[in-house]
């Protein structure tokens, strides 16, 4: 296994489009395990492919307490969603960023499973959440285009002005603190990214 390098927003490849997986085969299982490991070091609930430049639709959650339930989601498709609500939500590409976003608050989805086998699923809560999250991402999808475009010139700018000051070699996190962006947390705050 290997982790990976998680892109972040605004990188334009973010924006591409994922293809569909045409055979599960070992290279997709062992972007599948990669995907696993990059999640579980950036502590975030979910990941898709396209998060690591990788262009293909697989996501990749466990958002069980223990950490130990990995879920695979390969061509995965919204079949019946229902209800609508607003969550918090962030994303190991928008880092220590979190707002409220409106999703279905039910959702059927179907899928291909690490192994390849057809399956479909019912979810509700962070579980629906975080599958239309990542899904999202395989359309080329931020959780920040749902936010006003104000809110979004506030994070880019943020999050370029850090990227500049880690490149220089100084500590991003001093400068973090002075920031005040709304719906942005304080570094080392302990809420799963998606």
């Amino acid at each position: 296994m290997t982790k990976l390098a998680i892109l972040e927003y605004p990188d334009p490849r973010l924006r591409k489009t994922a293809q569909r997986v045409e055979s599960v085969d070992d290279a997709v299982r062992q972007l599948v395990a990669d995907l696993l490991e990059t999640m579980y070091a950036a502590k975030g609930v979910g990941l898709a492919a396209t998060q690591v430049d990788v262009h293909r639709r697989v996501i990749v959650l466990d958002v069980s307490e223990e950490r130990n339930q990995p879920m695979v989601f390969i061509n995965p498709e919204l079949v019946k969603t229902e209800g609508r609500g607003a969550g918090e939500e962030g994303c190991l590409s928008v880092p220590d960023v979190f707002d409220k976003v409106q999703r279905a608050t039910h959702i059927r989805v179907r899928a291909l499973g690490s192994e390849g086998k057809p399956f479909e699923m019912d979810a509700d809560g962070l579980l629906a959440v975080c599958i239309q999250h990542e899904m999202d991402h395989l359309e080329g999808k931020l959780f920040v285009d749902y936010l006003s475009e104000l809110k979004r010139q506030l994070i880019r700018r943020r999050l370029e002005k850090e990227r500049k000051q880690r490149s220089a070699g100084r500590d991003s996190h001093a400068s973090a603190h002075s920031v005040t962006t709304p719906g942005v947390a304080a570094p080392g705050t302990s809420r799963p990214a998606l």
